[in-house]
């Protein structure tokens, strides 16, 4: 008399990690998510380490997730995995502003991003 188990939406071996309301903009945090695209987890966070931009280790954090959830939530063999997707979204943007000269008003926009990593485990070739 249960509910039916919700499907998953992801295939049998990914794991996915979301991290939602990420103070950045969708474009620099796009140039940080593109570094790790389709890179083994421990290149991609070996480089996200070393990174010089500031939100690296948010994305870090976020894929140090996605690891886990595969580990724990779907069994799958750590070192076999790879960054399989990388994408980010916007999220609201705050509206601010600035007196500016002769009365007008300076508008100032604080946005916020999404970023979404699924990891894939792959079979390692001989």
């Amino acid at each position: 008399m249960g509910k039916d188990k919700n499907p998953r939406r992801v295939a049998e071996n990914e794991a996915m990690a979301k991290l939602r309301m990420l103070r950045t903009s969708p474009q620099k945090l796009n140039l940080v998510a593109q570094m790790i695209r389709g890179k083994s987890v421990d290149k991609a966070l070996t480089d996200l380490t070393f990174s010089q931009k500031r939100v690296a280790q948010d994305v870090k954090k976020c894929l140090q997730s996605a690891i886990a959830n595969a580990e724990n939530n779907h069994n799958l063999d750590v070192d076999e995995l790879v960054v399989a997707e990388a994408y980010v979204g916007k999220n609201l943007v705050l509206k601010r502003g600035r007196p500016r000269g002769r009365g007008r008003f300076g508008r100032i926009l604080k946005p916020f991003a999404e970023l979404t990593i699924t990891v894939r485990q792959v079979e390692e070739q001989a």
